[in-house]
This record gives C-alpha cells, sequence and structure tokens, in this order.
C-alpha cells in the first residue's frame, strides 16, 4: 500500500531554490481530456526550451504556483479591475508526457484553481512555479488519476495558503494579501521578460 501524501509540501517559510521559476505563452489547444475525461480543465502553454531553458531540466511531475490571465474583454470572467488587465489564481500544473495517455511528446498542463464560464484559448497566461508536488506516474484506471490530480489540488490550496506562499498584492479584493513578491506575473504586456 502507498503511503499517505502530505497534504502541505514546502517550508513555512516560502519557496527555496530553484523556485520560483517563471513560465508564459499563449493558452492553446491541449488533447481535450482535462475537460471531457476528467473532469479538471487545463490550460495547455508550448513547452519551449528555449524561452523557459529550466524546463529541461526539471522533472516530469506536478508543480504548484500562481497563474496570471489576461483574458478578453468577451470572456464571461473578464474584469476591468484586474492589474493590467491580468487576474492572479492559484494553480497546479503537470508538465510531462501523462503515461497514463501514453504522451510522446511533452506538455504542460495548468489547471487554475478557479471556475471560469468559458475557454479561454488565446489568452495571455503567465506562471510563477514556486514548488513541486510529486513525480509523474502511471495508473491502473481513470478513477485513481482523477482522485490523485484532486488530491494534488487540495496540496497546491493547502500549500499556498501560507502567508510565505501568498503574493503581496494582486489578489482579489477580499483576500488576504501574503510575503512572495509575484510583480511579475501583473506586469503590463511586453514587459513581462524584465
Amino acid at each position: 500500500m502507498t503511503p499517505p501524501r502530505p497534504l502541505l509540501v514546502g517550508p513555512s517559510t516560502g519557496p527555496t531554490p530553484p523556485y520560483p521559476l517563471r513560465m508564459e505563452g499563449i493558452v492553446i489547444k491541449g488533447f481535450g481530456r482535462g475537460s471531457k475525461e476528467l473532469g479538471i480543465p487545463t490550460a495547455n502553454l508550448p513547452v519551449d526550451d528555449a524561452a523557459s531553458s529550466w524546463i529541461a531540466d526539471i522533472p516530469s511531475g506536478v508543480y504548484f504556483g500562481w497563474a496570471s490571465l489576461r483574458l478578453p474583454p468577451t470572456h464571461p470572467n473578464y474584469s476591468p479591475v484586474n492589474h493590467n488587465g491580468f487576474a492572479l489564481h492559484p494553480m497546479v500544473m503537470s508538465i510531462g508526457y501523462n503515461p497514463f495517455y501514453k504522451n510522446t511528446v511533452r506538455s504542460a498542463e495548468v489547471h487554475v484553481l478557479h471556475g471560469f464560464g468559458a475557454d479561454f484559448y488565446g489568452a495571455e497566461m503567465r506562471l510563477l512555479i514556486v514548488g513541486f508536488i510529486r513525480q509523474e506516474r502511471d495508473y491502473a484506471g481513470l478513477d485513481a488519476l482523477i482522485r490523485d490530480i484532486n488530491f494534488d489540488c487540495e496540496v497546491a490550496r493547502r500549500s499556498l495558503a501560507r502567508p510565505a506562499w501568498r503574493p503581496k498584492h494582486g489578489l482579489p479584493a477580499g483576500e488576504e494579501a501574503g510575503e512572495l513578491e509575484c510583480d511579475w506575473l501583473l506586469r503590463p504586456s511586453g514587459q513581462a521578460g524584465s
């Protein structure tokens, strides 16, 4: 039997090297399994070793952190009070080959921990990856995969709720600010790399 997994990852003092890691891109269509088969919608970013040089050196697995999305004004979740058009949300993501589906190409699939009224293909997304949850694994069946993903989401929520893991600013009104520097996620378009 597999030992129980921890509900918190990372020290209470915040991310440690090599984190945080940055990734950005335009949301593209993935394999179409997240919402349909798993009930867990994902936003896919292209895996670009040149733009994110660290990605070739990290293990395939599940990571967590913060996502900023720049939704178009026509999107049902668009809000004009966002920072430079970006809204900040917690996220959990898979980087790897997803052995259950036997992918041959490495993918980056992000599950933003927020309910959205519609897809947001083509939206600008930035990620601040602050920690690692677990290595990629294969599953005997779909139910086991779904259970593990839901557990990953809970680990991310709990881990990010601690002050040293929460952004200093940029969270929706009423949410408590933390100590994590996240300015890069909220800079105007064209300034993300600085």
